[in-house]
């Protein structure tokens, strides 16, 4: 080989060797974010003993990048949420004050209801009593007028037709007899017990405004009550004495006075021919021992004496 030889092939690998140089620069140069992005890459599990190959994951870095993104909004969505509801106790130093001001609150209005609930059956239990004891009457403008006022919430207008047919009734001639007559016969077909055993001495009169009858009987004698029903009413009155009154099926109530003691108090269940009371002398207008008897029928009175054998 001669020395020209030499040179030429000395001049070719070194054009060859710088070549490559610039080419493998020129690839390198060439390499962005979205090929270091996108390039797949290959994660091989090998068995450290024998490197067996167990299993192979494929991924690229923005796969990578998204999983970690999703997981990362993932874990702080449910770190939001366990820190206001199921670990808020522990998370938020206001909980047990935002818990106990909302119980506060439900607790007043709740309280706000039934006091409101209280006064209105206040009122009504009011007048009922009073109307017992002769205070007023079923009639008068004052217990109209809170009676409305206790059940005003419920009642609905009156009707045109219904107006109408109220006031030809009551231009009407018929009777307040008359109508206690029509209830008395709704009354004939059930059964009553007498109250006490002894003697009438003062009857029925609608005239002389004697809503009952008056029956002598013996010192302490039991007072029963003329059929089941429960005691609405129990307690002292000025004129009347001890008073008791039942409320019984049918809109029936039997009202029973001047009692030295009574035997049961408001809301008592009690069966027909059971003890409620003993006779007495209390209240006023009275000259002895003896039992002022009762029957109201949907508001109105009726004789005792056509229902049950003194």
């Amino acid at each position: 080989m001669t020395i020209n030889t030499i040179k030429v092939s000395e001049m070719l690998f070194n054009l060859y060797f710088c070549g490559s140089k610039q080419v493998i620069i020129k690839l390198k140069s060439r390499k962005t974010l979205s090929n270091w992005l996108t390039n797949r890459y290959l994660l091989i599990l090998r068995n450290e003993e024998n490197f067996a190959e167990k299993s192979t994951i494929s991924f690229t870095y923005a796969k990578l990048i998204l999983i970690s993104f999703s997981l990362l909004i993932v874990i702080m969505v449910g770190s939001l949420y366990l820190s206001s509801t199921l670990m808020a106790q522990w998370f938020d130093p206001r909980h047990e004050l935002i818990v106990m001001d909302r119980n506060l609150v439900d607790l007043v209005e709740k309280v706000d209801s039934l006091e409101n609930q209280m006064i209105k059956k206040d009122q009504f239990i009011a007048n009922i009593q009073r109307v017992l004891i002769g205070e007023i009457d079923a009639d008068d403008s004052t217990f109209n007028k809170n009676e409305s006022a206790v059940v005003s919430s419920s009642i609905e207008p009156i009707p045109a037709i219904d107006s109408q047919f109220r006031k030809d009734f009551e231009a009407s001639e018929m009777t307040f007899l008359s109508v206690g007559n029509s209830m008395s016969q709704e009354l004939e077909g059930q059964y009553f017990y007498s109250p006490i055993e002894g003697m009438v001495t003062t009857e029925f009169n609608i005239k002389e405004e004697h809503y009952g009858i008056d029956i002598v009987s013996k010192n302490n004698e039991p007072v029963k009550s003329v059929a089941e029903g429960t005691v609405i009413f129990a307690d002292w009155t000025q004129e009347s004495g001890n008073v008791i009154a039942i409320q019984h099926r049918g809109n029936m109530i039997s009202v029973y006075k001047h009692n030295s003691a009574l035997l049961k108090k408001v809301g008592n269940f009690v069966t027909s021919g059971q003890v409620i009371a003993i006779i007495g002398n209390t209240g006023e207008f009275t000259t002895g021992p003896h039992l002022h008897f009762e029957m109201w029928y949907n508001g109105n009175p009726v004789d005792p004496e056509e229902f049950i054998s003194f």
